[in-house]
């Protein structure tokens, strides 16, 4: 079977995923770059006998090195490790999205053109003439629509004749365009052919007048110093992006002038559009549009929760069995305990992600997504994020695991992982049904100055957090606002939808049940004794106490503490059996399973835990690594174990601070 190697370029929104992962269907895996913290998706198909392998690059608006995606994108391409380009626009704002095409100009890969959203261009009442597109730019030229399977035949025919025909693009007109740009002629003429791999001079010359920084170091290495100096002193006195972008345009205009015809209709501003840009109601509206998403995501994620609850049902009666044949005791617990548990944890995992995946990938479908993240980029720009980033944080009040999840909008991976991180700072809802509780228990009306507190410390936590990370994840240079153009909605394609979302969720099932395996076992093994009074972990609190007591907490709390981590629901549960004379195994397990043990609570924290104690561990179980499940679901989502590890080991000191802190402001008050 012969083999071919495709790569998808387009801009974010040009529906680059959408053809990924039609195309590629299960088979496709995601990682980041060698060596860079990049996400990268490859994936597989196979049409009449050849294989092809599928490279998704990033999405980003040029080839210009304003980003690592960006550098990565154009030196992927220039090194020969794909046979073809396919470059994406969208059909129903052709000139914004042709930019691309217009920067691509000058790589010497053969590539082709594919129109997408042409369901969407016509439902505008515009009318393309791709043959006339094709025979300007000598490439294939054909209009698709990404979200129907049913017309796929076209675009393996222009796939196929670009790979025959080596199909090439023509950039006679653009060249001669960029003639007229001062210095333009004089660059081109010092550059040689093959100067660096790849690029033809036209492309570098373009470069160097544009200040591109990477390229400049490439033709320092490539060049005698003298010939370097020349280009210096004539990119000195040019225009730059300015003179370039203008030629890039009128390009474009070129191509499509006669090509495109519109029937007249007038674009206004959408009823709805109209209260999402509203400067009064615009944000209040989306974060409206955010909770009744995250509420709608419990209706499909329902009948996967029900499987990991009939899974955890199944316990009992395996356990049973095992013990009737006389399996040891240790396999058979580890069973109980850890596999049926953990895979109990994976499928409500799943039921949610599933949900959230499948809600807000409609969102995006359909065009709101873009309207979210238009809202509140100013807002996110402040922490170096962007407008995409606030619907992770509200999904995390719900569920951090959700908010982790959410963050798979997001095409930025530093951007990415500063707000999967941030999001761990929002107490999720498993802490909220805590955390009233124990202040109200505590402190009675003063319950609502905590829970105020919390707020205030949540806030001061993610900007703390953006500036600590975020000198890492996402570099001063590289915080642009969003440069866009807001998509029009249009219907959703659910085939392609649920393509995406079943991929995705069969995707977060394979990693994340390595994760919560792991995890669960090992905190399993720390906690087994054979007399079930608590094994290796219940020992290290005893002996510490007097560390933990820095932080306020006695060891009883210090234990429910790290069984937050695992499970906030179940951290009351491990108090009550610790301060009882309960089994600790049982207590650990009932946390890991999210059961609490409500009985007596009440009277066992009041007589054992006095006030200032009860700030500190309210604060450090509020603020802990949020459970094992968040864990998974950021490792899924960052592809990265080093990272993920920092963000664990960083909350687990912020909370230990804060709790410290609390203790001796609660000695002080009481």
């Amino acid at each position: 079977m012969s083999a071919c190697t495709i790569a998808l370029l387009g801009q974010p929104n040009s529906g680059k995923s959408t053809l990924f992962n039609a195309l590629t269907g299960m088979h496709q895996h995601v990682g980041n770059w060698p060596g860079k913290t990049v996400e990268k998706k490859e994936g597989s198909f196979v049409n009449k006998g050849t294989e092809y392998k599928v490279a998704d690059l990033p999405g980003s608006y040029s080839l210009s090195a304003n980003s690592d995606e960006e550098v990565i994108t154009r030196d992927y391409i220039a090194s020969g490790n794909a046979d073809v380009v396919c470059i994406l626009a969208d059909s129903s704002q052709l000139q914004r999205s042709l930019f691309m095409l217009a920067d691509y100009a000058g790589i010497d890969v053969p590539c082709f053109l594919l129109l997408n959203m042409a369901d969407v261009a016509k439902d505008q009442g515009k009318k393309i003439d791709a043959k006339a597109i094709e025979d300007k730019l000598g490439i294939p030229v054909i209009p698709f629509s990404a979200t129907d399977i049913k017309s796929y035949d076209v675009f393996y025919d222009a796939l196929e004749k670009a790979v025959a025909n080596k199909a090439k693009l023509n950039t006679a007109t653009l060249e001669a365009k960029y003639a007229g740009i001062k210095g333009f002629g004089e660059i081109c003429s010092l550059i040689p052919d093959n100067a660096i791999p790849g690029y033809s001079p036209m492309w570098i010359a373009v470069k160097a007048l544009e200040g591109d920084k990477v390229v400049m170091a490439k033709l320092k290495d490539a060049l005698d110093e003298s010939t370097f100096n020349r280009i210096e002193s004539a990119k000195a006195d040019a225009q730059g992006a300015v003179a370039t972008g203008g030629c890039k345009f009128a390009w474009i205009d070129d191509v499509i002038g006669q090509a495109v015809e519109t029937s007249g209709k007038q674009v206004t501003l959408s009823r709805l559009d109209r209260i999402y840009t509203s400067k009064t109601w615009g944000k209040a509206a989306v974060i409206l549009t955010v909770v009744l998403g995250l509420i709608g995501s419990f209706i499909p994620a329902l009948p996967l929760m029900g499987i990991g609850s009939l899974i955890l049902a199944l316990k009992a009666p395996v356990v049973n069995a095992l013990t009737s044949i006389h399996c040891p005791e240790l396999i058979t617990l580890l069973i109980g305990d850890v596999v049926i548990q953990s895979f109990s944890y994976v499928f409500k995992m799943l039921g949610f992600v599933f949900g959230v995946t499948l809600v807000f990938g409609l969102l995006e479908e359909v065009g709101v997504m873009a309207r979210i993240s238009y809202v509140f980029d100013n807002t996110m720009g402040k922490l170096g994020l962007q407008g995409k980033s606030v619907m992770p944080f509200l999904v995390s009040f719900g569920c951090t695991m959700g908010g982790a999840a959410g963050a798979r909008v997001i095409d930025n991976w530093g951007q990415k992982v500063l707000t999967i991180a941030l999001a761990w700072a929002i107490p999720c809802g498993a802490a909220w049904a805590s955390v009233p509780m124990l202040s109200s228990l505590f402190f009675g009306p003063g319950a609502v100055l905590v829970i105020l507190a919390i707020l205030v410390v949540m806030v001061l936590h993610m900007w703390l957090t953006a500036k600590l990370f975020g000198a890492k994840l996402v570099k001063k240079e590289e915080r642009h606002g969003m440069i866009m153009e807001l998509p029009p909605y249009h219907k959703p394609k659910w085939g392609s939808l649920f393509r995406y979302v079943f991929g995705r969720t069969k995707e977060t099932f394979v990693r994340v049940t390595k994760v919560i395996l792991l995890v669960c076992a090992i905190f399993w093994l720390l906690n087994y004794s054979p007399s079930g009074n608590g094994g290796i972990l219940y020992r290290i609190g005893v002996v510490i106490e007097p560390v933990t007591r820095v932080f306020g907490m006695s060891w009883q709390l210090f234990l429910a503490y790290i069984a937050s981590a695992v499970g906030k629901e179940g951290a009351i549960g491990v108090i009550s059996a610790l301060y009882n004379g309960g089994s600790f195994n049982a207590a650990f397990n009932d946390a890991m399973a999210g059961v609490a043990l409500a009985s007596n609570v009440n009277d066992t924290l009041l007589a054992n835990v006095t006030k200032p104690e009860a700030l500190a561990f309210i604060f450090a179980m509020t603020f802990n690594m949020p459970c094992v499940v968040a864990l998974a679901a950021t490792y899924q989502e960052t592809h990265s174990a080093k990272w993920t590890a920092r963000i664990v080991a960083y909350y687990t000191v912020v909370s230990l601070i804060l709790a410290a802190i609390a203790y001796h402001i609660g000695n002080l008050i009481w």
